[in-house]
């Protein structure tokens, strides 16, 4: 689930984990209310932020909520899944930030959850504990289970998603793979190049595809042409084989979420309804 700031990303999940009663409408997880004690024993909650006993160890934390499942993960086996089986016997209290969020996941994993939650689990993590993350909801997923997940990080959407949900103001402004997403979005690419200066540019409106064309000078008797295509590929092509446009340094670049989440989450692409509310509370 993608949303600016304020969005209401992390509300929604506590409405859907039955931490937050909703103000209207309902909603059911895996066949169940919210706050259903069956579904409290299917899902796992890891929050932005909670509190752990500092004075325990890394692994007598883990132990003692697998203490709380019948069924539970072997406690090194996850520690090492997070990155933390070398912090096995370090406090709590003394690790990094970043540990402590890693160790906020082998919590929430331990007990074999079908449905996890996870409300921006990368933000602090370095690059070497997002790996274990990333390995982490990857292998939820193998064994069948669900995964639910807030995030700014639109490589990580477009990495682990199936589904990816954009909110804004309150709704739900889109909804499906992240690869359908981009291809909804009309001249999600550009193609750029550098040309000469005096070299005609008055085909490239013509080419199939192309929706603008951006010019801008550069040192050297230069200039920079940046075309918005849907075909990127075919507007490659016609470029690069123009001898006329003397194109050099051709490239392109894709449209992905982050232009998806950019173009929904303007303020024109809010339902009125937000648009008015957000309005009547600045005044």
């Amino acid at each position: 689930m993608l949303g600016p700031n304020g969005a209401g990303k992390t509300t929604l999940l506590e409405c859907l984990t039955g931490l937050r009663r909703p103000s209207a409408g309902s909603a059911e997880v895996l066949g169940h209310a919210p706050s259903a004690p069956e579904l409290r024993r299917m899902m796992a909650v890891q929050p932005q932020e909670a509190a752990l006993f500092p004075q325990l160890t890394v692994r007598e934390t883990v132990t003692l909520w697998a203490s709380f499942y019948g069924e539970h993960d072997d406690v090194d086996e996850v520690l090492e899944r997070v990155g933390l089986l070398s912090e096995a016997y370090q406090r709590v209290k003394a690790l990094s930030g970043g540990q402590a969020r890693r160790l906020l996941l082998a919590v929430t994993v331990i007990g074999r959850p079908r449905f996890l939650v996870l409300d921006e689990p990368a933000a602090g993590l370095d690059p070497q504990a997002k790996k274990h993350l990333w390995d982490v909801i990857r292998k939820q997923r193998e064994a069948g289970g669900t995964v639910l997940l807030t995030t700014h990080d639109m490589n990580e959407a477009t990495e682990l998603c199936d589904r990816v949900a954009v909110l804004v103001g309150g709704r739900i402004a889109a909804c499906d793979t992240p690869a359908r997403l981009v291809s909804a979005l009309d001249s999600a690419s550009t193609v750029t190049f550098t040309t000469p200066e005096g070299t005609d540019l008055g085909t490239l409106h013509a080419l199939p595809g192309v929706t603008s064309v951006d010019i801008a000078p550069t040192a050297g008797g230069y200039r920079t042409v940046q075309l918005r295509t849907s075909d990127p590929d075919l507007t490659l092509r016609r470029v690069a084989a123009d001898d006329q446009l003397a194109a050099t340094d051709l490239d392109i670049s894709r449209g992905g979420l982050e232009e998806v989440f950019r173009s929904l989450a303007t303020d024109d692409s809010r339902p009125d309804e937000a648009a008015r509310a957000e309005k009547e509370g600045n005044r």
